[in-house]
């Protein structure tokens, strides 16, 4: 493909991407705020916002992937010009999250006094690790539904909404914290805690946003999914769990993971489930570009193949990959750059920072590979493939980065292994394999698709 032609397409790629890439850091930027808030209260508090938040992100991720499954509906239905089936797929995944938030919210109420204490942490840890869980998760509904509304806001080109909102709860969670954490306004100091009452109460009041502004705006006239809202629909509810199901499985392995390496570094210490959470945290708002791109290739994808334009499908998913292996080269330079410098921003306790500097420079490696399997995973959603991913995933975190993460950690026999180096070292491994299967799968899928029409069922 020509060099204009690329420039081309990744100008409408970035038109759509820019605005959800600012949402997805913003969203992430609570978490940031709150390690950094939670860090400078105390060690302790930002190990129980760590454990805290692993056993949360899994339900989060899964309930993402419910919401994403809209996003290639709506765009297929958008890219076909068939506006009026738009506003039943947003209502029947907005069924979809609130039921499911809802017992991941009953869920949370009762399951830290259950799962911390068992894993070793202090009675005081494990009881604000309870805490955090639970009031965290009365936010778990409002996100998911802010999370259909953003797909469904994107996949009809109007990503702005969502952002505008995203960052106004970011802006709203800092002096949150500041009440709940530290104790100021007559508020109890909740400390790690006090995390989860601000980052619940800015949920609702963003998905509350969100409603009214989708209801009253002019440009979502023409699909209102606020107006002669519809009982669930079996049919469609099967459909959208069989494309968001393995959207949400494939988050929820990969998340998983993540949260066991936290809890298996338990025994190492709260210092280096500290250091590993400051590495994770800024991984994950660097990824955030590439997730925000990711979801713009699914909505042009989906569109071009709802016009039965392959041709189009296949050239944006390539100058996508283009645009992410420039934008995964600067985010591995700012991590390796910046690796002595960033962890201080979350906390003053000087081994952290050490721990942590190092796992910067294995976090500046895993940026290329999971930026390249994160846009994939994101283009072949376009195709309405979702249970590749899943199939792929599972075997790559599950029988590769946590046994081999586990072996190089703690070691074997005379070997004392490397510590939390070692699970960085095997996810390396892992992000690697997930990249190399998934862009074969995208070659033969794009080019069999101009041999034969693409399929309605999903894969």
């Amino acid at each position: 493909m020509p060099l204009p032609r690329h420039l081309h397409d990744a100008r409408q790629t970035w038109a759509l991407a820019w605005p959800m890439i600012i949402s997805q850091l913003a969203g992430t930027g609570m978490g940031f705020i709150d390690s950094v808030m939670a860090g400078h209260a105390s060690a302790a508090d930002l190990a129980v916002i760590s454990v805290g938040a692993s056993v949360w992100l899994c339900a989060m991720v899964t309930l993402m992937g419910l919401a994403l499954a809209v996003s290639p509906l709506v765009a297929h239905q958008a890219g076909a010009g068939n506006v009026a089936a738009i506003a039943h797929w947003v209502q029947q995944a907005l069924w979809q999250v609130l039921l499911t938030g809802a017992l991941f919210t009953l869920l949370f109420q009762f399951a830290g006094p259950w799962i911390f204490p068992r894993l070793g942490l202090a009675p005081r840890d494990a009881g604000n690790a309870s805490q955090f869980l639970a009031a965290i998760g009365w936010g778990v509904p409002p996100l998911a539904m802010q999370r259909v509304l953003g797909s469904y806001s994107t996949a009809i080109g109007l990503p702005r909404t969502m952002m505008v909102i995203a960052v106004a709860t970011l802006l709203l969670n800092i002096p949150l914290n500041w009440i709940f954490v530290y104790g100021h306004l007559g508020a109890p100091a909740l400390g790690g805690v006090g995390c989860g009452v601000a980052s619940s109460t800015c949920a609702w009041l963003g998905a509350l946003a969100a409603i009214l502004w989708i209801r009253f705006t002019p440009a979502y006239r023409a699909s209102q999914p606020f107006c002669n809202f519809r009982a669930p629909h079996w049919t469609s509810q099967q459909q959208l769990f069989r494309l968001g199901l393995p959207i949400g499985l494939t988050f929820l392995v990969q998340m998983s993971a993540f949260a066991c390496m936290t809890l298996l570094l338990v025994p190492l210490g709260s210092m280096m489930i500290a250091a590993h959470q400051i590495a994770q945290n800024l991984g994950v708002m660097l990824v955030m570009i590439p997730t925000g791109l990711s979801k713009a290739l699914t909505v042009r994808i989906g569109q071009a193949l709802g016009a039965q334009n392959q041709h189009a499908a296949r050239q944006t998913a390539i100058t996508g990959l283009i645009m992410g292996l420039l934008i995964a080269t600067v985010s591995a330079m700012l991590l390796c750059l910046g690796h002595d410098v960033l962890p201080s921003l979350y906390t003053r306790n000087q081994a952290v920072r050490l721990i942590a500097s190092d796992l910067l420079m294995i976090a500046a490696v895993c940026q290329l590979f999971d930026t390249g399997q994160i846009l994939l995973a994101g283009i072949l959603r376009g195709y309405k493939i979702t249970s590749t991913p899943l199939l792929v995933c599972l075997p790559a975190f599950w029988l590769v980065a946590l046994p081999l993460g586990y072996l190089l950690a703690f070691g074997h026999g005379d070997w004392q292994g490397v510590g939390v180096r070692g699970f960085w070292l095997a996810l390396l491994m892992a992000l690697g394999i997930i990249a190399a299967v998934l862009l074969g799968v995208f070659r033969k899928v794009s080019n069999s698709s101009f041999r034969r029409p693409l399929p309605c069922n999903v894969t």
